[in-house]
């Protein structure tokens, strides 16, 4: 990683969880794929995902018990 990205970086982790999810959605975004074949696969998981939380199979976990967990995986 350049020395500016790592700059960029730690300035990103000084964010809240919040904007750290935010930040992570929009260059998600900017990376997103333009094959059709892959944007249907993409969509064909999001609906399964989005099927099963409305059936209760998967629990929703807020995006601050996320990143706290990722805060204590690095900190190991």
């Amino acid at each position: 990683m350049s020395t500016r990205a790592h700059e960029i970086l730690q300035e990103i982790l000084s964010l809240p969880p919040a904007e750290r999810a935010e930040l992570v959605e929009g260059i998600l975004a900017s990376l997103e794929p333009s094959d059709p074949r892959v944007l249907k696969l993409w969509a064909a998981e999001a609906e399964a995902r989005l099927g099963a939380f409305q059936r209760e199979e998967l629990e929703a976990v807020s995006a601050d018990a996320v990143f706290d967990d990722i805060d204590r995986m690095r900190s190991k």
